[in-house]
């Protein structure tokens, strides 16, 4: 048959009906004749209509029935279903209705209502068709506009977590190293069952690229501090620690000029607590045991492990060994007691990462 037109299929138990049905309709459309609703289901495993006519009284599975199992099936619910009868009473066109039919059709018919009830039908089918592929084609065209937006965020951030790095030359590839160690903390974390309900209400793709924001605020500190080659004095350590107030107040900014922001959320806490101790003793705010954001915990473990293996002109690398040691004595005093544990458990996958990213 001609393709692109519409297709039908045509349920009658009486065969002069069913003929003449279809002679009124292969003109039009794709007429798939069925003499009983099993006979339709048979068809259906083949064809996808765009619109089927029913018969209501039939042996065996009746049109009621017939109804009500492709309303049932995925697959076939959507299909419109016209009622071919030679019922007229009120009750029975409610309970078609009811079932899902979109029309009702009195036997007999005349070709012109039948032709102009199915059109009206079709009409209807192919505008939400029509409508469903602009819905699909928009939701496309906003999440390729929500890569690339996504895409752009990281470039930024990327240049931005460059730059600090290219200021602050001891640490090259800090941010890349700190932000794969948190990503390996939190699969932990979550394995283990650890702080999960409020890890699960994080979005990765916003959490883990904040991290490269958390030292922004180096940005401000003079090179005479950044990148002394020595141990700091007391006064010019209070300035550095300053990084922290100077990155919250940056990112405090931006969020003044835009939309609420997980990310913006997440680099706002990372930055301004990494540097927050369990017992209260750390800064800028002396924040102690849970009222650290959880954010701010985990970076500190991150940060401080890093920080230990690197070589600075005030003190040797530390071994791995050594870092851990460290961080495992340092429980309840610097770091969370629970993320120690965990830390613990992946403190191999931090070496591997601290090898393979050490430029």
């Amino acid at each position: 048959m001609e393709s692109g037109r519409s297709k039908i299929i045509l349920v009658d138990d009486n065969r002069a009906s069913l003929d003449a049905g279809r002679n009124m309709l292969r003109t039009f459309y794709e007429v798939y004749p069925a003499l009983s609703a099993a006979g339709l289901f048979d068809l259906l495993e083949n064809v996808i209509p765009d619109l089927v006519l029913l018969d209501i009284e039939m042996p065996g599975m009746n049109g009621y029935e017939a109804i009500a199992k492709m309303k049932n099936n995925p697959r076939f619910a959507d299909i419109p279903v016209i009622f071919l009868t030679a019922k007229n009473d009120e009750s029975s066109e409610l309970e078609g209705f009811d079932l899902g039919a979109v029309e009702y059709i009195s036997k007999p018919f005349s070709a012109p209502l039948l032709l102009k009830r199915i059109a009206n039908q079709l009409l209807i089918v192919h505008q939400k068709r029509d409508l469903k592929d602009y819905a699909d084609n928009l939701e496309n065209k906003i999440r390729e506009k929500t890569k690339e937006v996504f895409n752009l965020q990281n470039a930024v951030l990327s240049t931005v977590a460059d730059l600090v790095e290219f200021r602050d030359n001891l640490t090259g590839g800090h941010i890349t190293r700190t932000r794969l160690y948190l990503e390996t903390l939190i699969e932990e974390l979550i394995t283990e069952g650890t702080y999960v309900e409020e890890i699960k209400k994080w979005d990765m793709n916003f959490f883990l690229p904040s991290s490269q924001l958390h030292d922004v605020g180096k940005i401000a500190i003079t090179d005479l501090i950044l990148n002394k080659p020595g141990k700091l004095t007391p006064e010019e350590f209070e300035i550095m620690k300053t990084h922290v107030t100077i990155g919250v107040d940056a990112i405090e900014k931006i969020m003044a000029n835009a939309d609420k922001h997980a990310f913006l959320n997440h680099a706002l806490l990372l930055t301004g607590t990494h540097h927050e101790k369990w017992d209260g003793t750390g800064y800028p705010v002396g924040l102690k045991g849970e009222n650290i954001p959880l954010q701010g915990r985990l970076m500190a473990v991150a940060d401080v492990y890093d920080a230990l293996i690197a070589a600075r002109p005030y003190k040797r690398a530390f071994s791995h060994e050594e870092a851990c040691e460290i961080i495992e004595n340092s429980a309840g005093t610097h770091f969370d007691p629970a993320l120690v544990k965990v830390f613990s458990k992946v403190k191999k996958v931090f070496n591997r990462v601290a090898l393979e990213n050490n430029n």
